[in-house]
């Protein structure tokens, strides 16, 4: 009898707090499943119907169903087998293009497809994991635990120059340049439509109401940060517009929010409603020849193109550029084939 209280006692998994959300007071009736898919970050609905079904979603302390309703107030843990990660980051060998590099900064040009720090459902891989194989000691910010020598970042599936601290002194020096926004920052970018003339997209940006993975842009202070971004038409492809943003502030998704904003979201943006056909051609040719390009390019046509910004011991500007990356390149090349291809046509 005591070998197999021993054994039940060893088969036993301590359960670990990953979330905690307290409904609000105004929140209407809604599946939990649903509820829970604008909270959870990378989670599809059936990943969260199969950690209902297993009894890992509490509310009020009790597992429910998945067609259980969400009411205000409810107090909803999601709970799992395992402690959530902590904030130490491991070492990988994995290659950098550097472009620059001295004894305080380093700047790279980050492939589109690499995830910036480690986080939810990417703990490996990423650039910072490379960044401490290779550097072995960075700084981090207060607040900033997980994120070694960076005081900014770029999506995943954006492409371009990044920069990196790599003393106490220099994180300090340019954060502070980052925070009052002197930091010289210009993005390439192809959006849909053909954009009448330059200008200025502002508002105040916030995660959406209706999709708290996506941020929307709002007249109202409270619902967001303030957020500036200047644009410039560079080339006109007929349906796609190929322009240069210069970024006043640095929101999370600003210009892919911005732009979206305004009715021209970034081509191939699967998350602003870029990765489908917005303007253009009802003929079966055209679709196939978008088509193309999708699969030339998979991620939204984002280019960090060049960063300035004062160096820490030099105490003078630098500036730096990185070309377009070959995916980038490809799909603009096939839109200037077809603007030639239509205007051969109709000449």
């Amino acid at each position: 009898m005591t070998n197999n209280i021993d054994l039940q006692e060893t088969e036993e998994q301590e359960f670990y707090e990953h979330l905690r959300v307290v409904v609000d007071k105004g929140q209407s009736l809604l599946r939990i499943d649903k509820f829970l898919m604008h909270r959870v970050e990378n989670a599809s609905r059936n990943r969260i119907q199969n950690a209902i079904d297993l009894g890992n979603v509490l509310v009020n302390d009790k597992a429910i169903k998945a067609s259980y309703k969400v009411k205000p107030q409810d107090v909803i843990s999601v709970v799992l087998p395992h402690p959530p990660r902590d904030t130490e980051v491991y070492p990988e060998n994995i290659p950098l293009n550097i472009v620059y590099e001295d004894d305080d900064v380093l700047v790279v040009n980050k492939s589109p497809g690499m995830v910036v720090h480690p986080g939810y459902n990417n703990y490996t891989g990423t650039l910072v994991n490379a960044l401490v194989y290779h550097f072995q000691q960075l700084p981090t910010l207060p607040g900033n635990d997980g994120r070694p020598g960076l005081v900014h970042r770029i999506d995943k599936d954006t492409s371009g120059l990044l920069l990196i601290s790599k003393n106490e002194r220099s994180m300090n020096y340019l954060a502070r340049q980052f925070f009052e926004h002197t930091i010289n920052r210009r993005y390439i970018a192809l959006v849909w439509g053909d954009l009448p003339e330059d200008g200025t997209v502002t508002g105040y940006i916030g995660r959406s109401v209706a999709d708290r993975r996506v941020m929307a842009i709002y007249d109202d202070e409270e619902k967001g940060k303030w957020s500036v971004t200047h644009y410039k038409v560079l080339e006109r492809l007929n349906y796609v517009t190929l322009i240069e943003c210069k970024l006043e502030t640095g929101r999370t998704h600003q210009i892919r929010a911005h732009m979206k904003h305004i009715g021209h979201p970034l081509f191939a943006d699967a998350t602003y409603g870029g990765d489908k056909i917005v303007k253009g051609t009802m003929f079966s040719k055209y679709k196939q020849f978008v088509e193309n390009c999708f699969e030339l390019m998979p991620r939204q046509a984002l280019h960090a193109q060049s960063l300035g910004f004062k160096h820490p011991s030099l105490k003078k500007d630098v500036y730096f550029e990185a070309p377009l990356p070959q995916d980038f390149e490809a799909v603009l090349k096939k839109w200037r084939n077809y603007v030639a291809a239509v205007s051969d046509q109709n000449g």
